[in-house]
């Protein structure tokens, strides 16, 4: 049995086991568990432990963390477009992005790719962290666009726990990511060996707050929101309080999804150029 054989079955045996647990856990739909499937073995297949393992870094800590204090952040995930449960889209729109370059990398190796993909995971882990921790800030967030205080769930809003909670999470996948490389054995180490635990960590926590930031302000002047009918709430989503909800402002394509994959690109894209510009990776 070839190589890319075994790594494939490995990676589908993780990725099953992984998956099953989180659907087992309701941290994903019945859909996410079979994308979180399908893009963890392709993951695997492709790269190294290093590229699958920091995905699955995103993936626990953010699972967990959707479950922390879960009552205390109902209110504002109640105008949320998707609940708790990561569906396909969900997994696509975190993950997908990472994926195209593990593959681009597998075709034509370059450092690059692999401070590309810190970037982009570094963005999709402080996002969520930023949403599930700054949703206990008991202080009201701020708008991004002009700092006026807004309610609890409103996108494009941040507040300065959020904020923390965005450059920790940028910082654990920046070390997670070290560490992991340093499993791969001296006689295979690649583009993801080629750069240090400070590198790693400087585009982990600035390629993760750039890249949520741009969420926040991809959410706050783009992204379709919802006025409900009945209770005047805005929301993400067309139908709150079991009646239909009146588009305000936003493209009606810009979901939360498209945000989500839209604002790791900027994650990923600022990690390349500060490669090229600080670390003389070219």
């Amino acid at each position: 049995m070839s190589q890319a054989w075994v790594e494939g079955i490995a990676g589908f045996i993780g990725s099953l086991v992984i998956a099953g647990a989180a659907y087992w856990k309701k941290s994903l739909s019945a859909s996410g568990a079979v994308a979180a499937i399908v893009m963890g073995t392709a993951m695997y297949a492709l790269g190294s432990a290093p590229w699958f393992g920091t995905l699955i870094a995103f993936f626990v800590t953010s699972s967990i963390l959707s479950k922390w204090k879960k009552s205390k952040k109902a209110e504002a995930e109640l105008g949320y477009a998707k609940g708790g449960r990561r569906d396909a889209g969900q997994v696509l729109a975190n993950g997908g992005i990472g994926l195209l370059l593990c593959a681009a990398n597998a075709i034509w190796p370059h450092t690059l790719w692999w401070a590309a993909y810190i970037g982009v995971m570094a963005t999709v882990t402080a996002d969520t962290w930023a949403t599930e921790i700054g949703g206990l800030s008991r202080g009201k967030p701020r708008s991004i666009i002009n700092g006026k205080t807004v309610e609890p769930g409103t996108s494009g809003g941040v507040t300065p726990l959020g904020l923390t909670a965005s450059a920790a999470g940028g910082l654990f996948i920046g070390a997670a990511a070290w560490g992991l490389s340093l499993l791969i054995p001296d006689t295979l180490r690649g583009s993801e060996s080629a750069m240090g635990l400070l590198a790693l960590l400087v585009l982990g926590i600035l390629g993760g707050l750039l890249g949520s930031l741009a969420d926040s302000w991809l959410g706050a002047v783009f992204q379709v929101m919802y006025r409900c009918s009945k209770c005047g709430q805005e929301v993400e989503k067309n139908r709150h309080c079991d009646a239909a909800a009146v588009r305000i402002r936003g493209f009606t394509w810009m979901n939360n999804d498209a945000v989500n994959a839209l604002s790791s690109m900027a994650g990923g894209l600022a990690c390349v150029v500060m490669s090229i510009l600080f670390f003389s990776l070219r």
